[in-house]
């Protein structure tokens, strides 16, 4: 297990089958994927050196560790393995992209959760052997996890079903990214209007939304939420393959916000 302070482990201690992170944006937001060993990874991008698709001004400043660059010869280890999108692999130097290494925790206590503060870097939820992780990311890199989706199926919920075999099975739920988990927790914590109502003080008000905040990263936890299922990697892609894509008022799985479909979860 990793420290309460920081995540960031050395390369020799990473392992096959670990899901790993970087930094991107000053601390901004991280990049998720799999360590499969012989220092390659496999993680899940939305196209070539971006990591979000939110159709906003966002676009244009946020960028993931896809080695796809548009500028300068390509690396001479993995250049020849990169797809433009979806799930690709890449050597570690290109998915790091100059940023320091860091491992995400799995099968944490809730203290230790609630200690590390900001979402995605931990869960309480147990991963599955190592050998099953890489075997889940390699099926997937052969054919693909879905849309990408920012809010919906992005990199950090890829490596988590990598790690897991859970999808969220609520319709109008985020997904298992920790990230956006705290981003909506400190949003539902700061908008709440009965706040006002629960102290008077300054210090009263930042114990309360403090606590809403704890409150609402743990029930978001992929390793406590409800509506969770275990889903095949072979029965999923199966599901894919099958589903005819709908037009966008016929979707009946995760909207994925930006007028397509997230992976549905199937039955």
């Amino acid at each position: 297990m990793v420290g309460v302070l920081s995540n960031r482990v050395d390369r020799v201690a990473v392992a096959a089958g670990d899901h790993i992170y970087s930094w991107r944006a000053a601390y901004l937001y991280a990049h998720h994927g799999i360590y499969i060993g012989e220092a390659m990874v496999i993680h899940f991008t939305r196209a070539t050196g971006h990591e979000i698709g939110t159709g906003t001004f966002l676009d244009r400043f946020l960028f993931s560790s896809s080695p796809a660059k548009e500028e300068g010869s390509p690396c001479q280890k993995c250049g020849h393995l990169i797809k433009h999108e979806g799930v690709i692999m890449s050597c570690l130097d290109c998915f790091l992209d100059g940023g320091n290494l860091y491992l995400f925790d799995y099968a944490v206590s809730p203290a230790f959760f609630l200690a590390k503060a900001r979402g995605g870097t931990c869960t309480i939820a147990a991963s599955d052997p190592a050998d099953v992780v890489i075997h889940r990311a390699k099926y997937l890199l052969n054919n693909g996890f879905g849309m990408y989706s920012l809010f919906k199926n992005n990199c950090e919920d890829f490596a988590i079903y990598c790690k897991t075999g859970l999808l969220v099975e609520t319709a109008f739920s985020v997904g298992r990214s920790g990230q956006l988990a705290s981003l909506t927790a400190a949003f539902s914590a700061v908008a709440s209007s009965p706040l006002r109502f629960l102290t008077t003080s300054a210090g009263g008000l930042a114990i309360v939304t403090s606590g809403m905040y704890c409150v609402g990263r743990y029930v978001s936890d992929i390793g406590v939420r409800r509506d969770v299922i275990k889903v095949p990697v072979e029965r999923l892609v199966e599901h894919w393959a099958q589903d005819v894509s709908p037009a966008p008022q016929e979707c009946h799985g995760h909207d994925d916000g930006g007028g397509g479909c997230g992976p549905e979860l199937p039955s």
